[in-house]
């Protein structure tokens, strides 16, 4: 059985550091991209960061520069290495995996597993 287990987190101050991690458990035949949403109450969660398997890298305006995204793809896990932290950071980080399916390289048939969540705090 094939899980996203994901680990760090927690409560920082502002201008903290914090690193997250995503991590695919299981047997797989590979992983396409990989990515970080976020989620706060009241508002839509949000695209924070992606990384292709050719480690291409995506970020949403707001944490440009403050944030880094990347991957250990024999160890099939992603991190997420954010700086420089707001209060409007504060959210549950989800992350999750296109998970390829089957061994042929023809078939690019995958399927998005999600990790568990975790939360982000920051306080003043």
């Amino acid at each position: 059985q094939v899980q996203v287990v994901q680990s760090g987190g927690g409560e920082v101050h502002i201008g903290g550091s914090l690193r997250l991690s995503c991590a695919v458990h299981g047997s797989i035949f590979g992983i396409y991209s990989m990515g970080w949403y976020r989620q706060s109450p009241g508002k839509q969660r949000e695209l924070v960061a992606s990384i292709t398997s050719d480690n291409e890298e995506w970020y949403r305006d707001s944490v440009k520069g403050r944030f880094t995204v990347s991957r250990d793809n024999p160890k099939n896990t992603m991190y997420l290495h954010m700086h420089s932290l707001r209060p409007t950071d504060t959210a549950v980080y989800l992350c999750y995996a296109e998970i390829k399916l089957v061994a042929s390289d023809s078939d690019k048939t995958f399927k998005t597993t999600w990790g568990q969540g975790t939360q982000v705090t920051v306080s003043s």
